[in-house]
């Protein structure tokens, strides 16, 4: 199953999926979202108060070499992008845990766009009702540079009715 919906900010209108819709090798494309300098700005000032986030100039003589976005506002962006265009899951994107790594900064001149790709569907022995799902995505640039990498663990309700018909 591969899902690419149109570039959107709002809520999506794809139906929602279950776990017994999802296998190994399934792949979901969000929408895009366009950063600016004033984001990067605004989200540091609150969350992430770093030269390197806050000024340009600054930030020309860190690690970074000019103005970066904060790692958890591009993971901010990438949970936005996948609940409102990327992982329409039944009942939302529920987290379990996971690993998360950034290759590339994001830039004020970025848009994003989230690729996930279902790794593994484990139904739960204790709760019928559920499952696990293991999902690997990347928050790529409009060049395709790879800027975080989030593999993650997501509890996927199953369809309703689905677990009483399920074996016990």
């Amino acid at each position: 199953m591969t899902q690419t919906p149109a570039s959107h900010a709002s809520t999506t209108t794809q139906p929602p999926i279950y776990l017994e819709d999802l296998t190994a090798g399934d792949q979901f494309t969000s929408g895009e979202h366009a950063m600016d300098e004033a984001q990067i700005t605004s989200f540091a000032a609150q969350f992430d108060p770093q030269p390197f986030h806050l000024d340009d100039a600054a930030a020309r003589d860190t690690l970074f070499g000019g103005l970066a976005a904060s790692g958890w506002h591009t993971a901010a962006i990438t949970m936005r992008l996948q609940v409102t265009s990327g992982l329409p899951i039944a009942g939302g994107i529920i987290g379990a845990g996971g690993e998360l790594s950034w290759p590339r900064p994001t830039r004020a001149s970025d848009v994003l766009h989230v690729v996930s790709e279902v790794i593994k569907v484990t139904p739960s022995r204790s709760k019928p009702d559920r499952g696990m799902v293991s999902v690997r995505s990347e928050t790529r640039n409009q060049h395709g540079d790879v800027l975080q990498v989030a593999t993650v663990r997501i509890v996927v309700p199953r369809r309703p009715g689905a677990s009483k018909a399920a074996p016990a």
